[in-house]
């Protein structure tokens, strides 16, 4: 099972992600978000020894400039969560980067859209609430595509892990369920998260 946590600190949370080794950190570059990135903090990210684990940022319809300035050598995969086309999505990977792409999924029909991103190096199923952890269609859960470069977010907590790993899904992607206020995250419940990751 693969794992990626969401809206995390780069002053607070990435030490502690690395020690209990999250595949993937993400670091939201979004001005509307709680847990929007302050810029100024991107250089200390170059300090941490990540070991396994790969820094992400999440993004919505970068711009060249902003990609060059920001992410440049500072992050291995860049997730877009805009209007990104296919072609978009190569040019961005172009510079450096692997891609993770978010599809929002409302109905069934929607799951086929990631057959587009032929260029995207792994696909993020959401939910369309976007930072608002709507739950995930249960119905629509064993439609996905299985396999590590699938992931699932949408309400995703340690009370519904055991059920989304028998259902066959093989990567996660978690955010406000390990909070303890908007923007928060609580140390104690990741932890105790990916005990529960471990124990599977």
């Amino acid at each position: 099972m693969k794992i990626k946590i969401c809206g995390l600190n780069i002053t607070r949370d990435v030490q502690l992600c690395i020690d209990l080794k999250v595949n993937f950190l993400g670091f939201v570059f979004y001005k509307k978000s709680p847990r929007n990135v302050n810029i100024k903090d991107i250089s200390m990210l170059s300090k941490y020894n990540k070991k396994k684990s790969s820094f992400v940022a999440v993004t919505v319809n970068p711009t060249d400039n902003f990609i060059k300035e920001n992410l440049l050598d500072n992050f291995e995969y860049i997730q877009l969560h805009g209007s990104e086309s296919n072609d978009r999505v190569l040019e961005i990977k172009k510079m450096g980067f692997k891609i993770i792409k978010a599809i929002k999924i409302k109905k069934e029909k929607d799951i086929d859209k990631y057959k587009e991103f032929t260029n995207a190096d792994k696909i993020l199923f959401d939910t369309p609430g976007m930072e608002k952890s709507l739950e995930f269609p249960k119905n629509l859960i064993t439609k996905l595509p299985q396999g590590e470069n699938y992931a699932l977010a949408g309400s995703v907590s340690e009370d519904n892990l055991r059920n989304f790993y028998k259902l066959g899904v093989n990567f996660l992607d978690l955010s406000s369920s390990l909070e303890n206020r908007l923007g928060n995250k609580d140390h104690l419940k990741i932890k105790s998260f990916m005990i529960k990751i471990n124990e599977l």
